[in-house]
């Protein structure tokens, strides 16, 4: 065994795509090591195979969750910090690589039990959500050909009637100039054949909700749909990790931000923290439930009230409110298995 290998006690590794820092302390804080390695499972596994099971912190990232499997599997302790909550790395001055790397290790080594650690998906739910990635990447791309083909022919004065997405090519090909065919033509291929995909990831994200019960509770709600539902479900991944459900909101960023100090208490924007998939699908939904063909319900009648409080601007407020509002409701029928009520308060006043 090498000389110090036995003396680590806490790890810090500040990821990158090729190579990351990684930096070794003894149970005083004294650097035993540093080093960089490769970021593959050979590069992890051959600096840290070999010691004893020791703790070891990293940042979250978008290769978080195999390098912690690979750790867990050499025998090490291994936490996922939030960068936003470690201060001396996220309000640094003087940023770098190695520097990251020792205060992460000095988290593992004073602050292991108080730290800001990030819970990761299970590796089932995360194939999942990456297949309502996928086809929400596809959808984007379907838009931009969409608005691509609508732009080049208001050019020409002429103006494709609106409509699903699905129908565009055959409501748009027969209206497409000649001149243009050799332009336009193979757009509406490409919209036909990516409709085609959507359709087969629809079809999949159907099959998969049906069998499970949470996700066909959830889409109870209404302007709930079956993308949404899954997404909440398969982003969140255990619903007891929010020990009151109006904590999810703040999680998924959507809590005002707030300044106050004396009698001064200004509205700023919500944070924007957390998932910003979930969080653009709630406010998808909840612009439908405010919207013209959004059946009546207590969170509409609520949402409305706000919006009605002022211009633009409390209208986009609203929504967000509403958003919020519909992630603990949400997760609250998830912990409680209780079915959606349009209007949970008129059976208790009909009674009384």
């Amino acid at each position: 065994m090498k000389k110090g290998i036995t003396k680590v006690a806490a790890v810090g590794i500040d990821v990158s795509d090729k190579n990351s820092q990684v930096c070794a302390k003894d149970a005083g804080g004294a650097v035993v090591w540093e080093k960089k390695v490769r970021t593959t499972e050979a590069g992890f596994r051959g600096a840290l195979g070999k010691l004893a099971p020791c703790r070891i912190v990293m940042e979250a990232g978008g290769q978080t969750q195999w390098i912690k499997e690979c750790l867990e599997a050499l025998g090490h302790e291994v936490k996922v910090a939030d960068p936003r909550k470690l201060r001396r790395i996220f309000q640094s001055e003087s940023k770098s690589d190695l520097r990251d790397a020792r205060e992460l290790a000095e988290e593992a080594l004073w602050r292991w039990d108080r730290m800001s650690s990030v819970t990761l998906r299970s590796r089932e739910s995360q194939e999942k959500l990456a297949v309502l990635k996928a086809r929400d990447a596809l959808v984007r791309t379907r838009t931009g050909l969409i608005n691509l083909v609508r732009s080049v022919l208001k050019q020409e004065g002429i103006i494709v009637r609106k409509g699903a997405s699905e129908a565009f090519p055959k409501n748009a090909g027969p209206a497409v100039p000649k001149g243009l065919r050799p332009a336009l033509d193979p757009v509406l291929a490409q919209i036909g054949m990516l409709t085609g995909q959507i359709g087969r990831y629809d079809h999949w994200i159907e099959k998969a909700g049906a069998r499970e019960g949470t996700i066909k509770l959830l889409r109870s709600v209404t302007g709930v749909g079956p993308v949404t539902s899954a997404a909440f479900v398969w982003t969140l991944d255990d619903a007891a990790r929010f020990p009151k459900s109006r904590t999810v909101g703040a999680f998924l960023g959507m809590r005002p931000r707030r300044d106050q100090s004396g009698d001064s208490d200004k509205q700023l924007p919500i944070t924007k923290t957390g998932n910003a998939f979930l969080r653009r699908l709630l406010v998808g939904s909840a612009q439908y439930i405010l919207g013209p063909f959004g059946p009546d319900t207590a969170l509409r009648v609520w949402g409305l009230k706000l919006a009605g409080r002022g211009g633009k601007r409390a209208k986009r407020r609203a929504v967000v409110a509403v958003a919020r509002k519909l992630s603990v409701l949400l997760h609250r029928m998830w912990v409680t298995g209780e079915v959606y009520e349009p209007f949970p308060e008129r059976p208790h006043a009909l009674v009384a």
